[in-house]
């Protein structure tokens, strides 16, 4: 059973900067693809990245390319998400999850909140 702890989540000013953390227990971590993915209330959980095993290739959510990076440390069973010149529209709770998602693999997510 794998399980996903996502956590550094927090409160930002616009313009800000976080970085996401996700630790996967067990040890098929490194055979999967993995992703962070983001929901709001109002809206339907949306894949914002993800990255290949090994970690040689990354693709984004058009809205934040060139401000989010995703990268993982399969050593250390972990994926993070660094998340740069953060918006309004970027508040919303994030999560990990392989990809595709599995339903049971989704944790309690780490929220994202850009205010001032």
């Amino acid at each position: 059973q794998v399980q996903l702890v996502e956590s550094g989540g927090g409160l930002v000013q616009p313009g800000g900067s976080l970085r996401l953390s996700c630790a996967a227990s067990g040890s098929i971590f490194r055979y999967y693809y993995m992703a962070w993915y983001r929901q709001t209330p109002e809206s339907q959980r949306e894949l914002v990245a993800r990255i290949s095993t090994g970690g040689g290739s990354t693709n984004y959510a058009d809205s934040v390319k060139g401000r989010f990076t995703i990268s993982r440390d399969d050593a250390k069973n972990t994926v993070h998400l660094q998340m740069n010149s953060l918006k309004p529209e970027d508040t919303a709770v994030y999560y990990c999850n392989i990809y595709p998602p599995r339903p049971n693999y989704w944790g309690e997510g780490t929220l994202v909140t850009v205010s001032s």
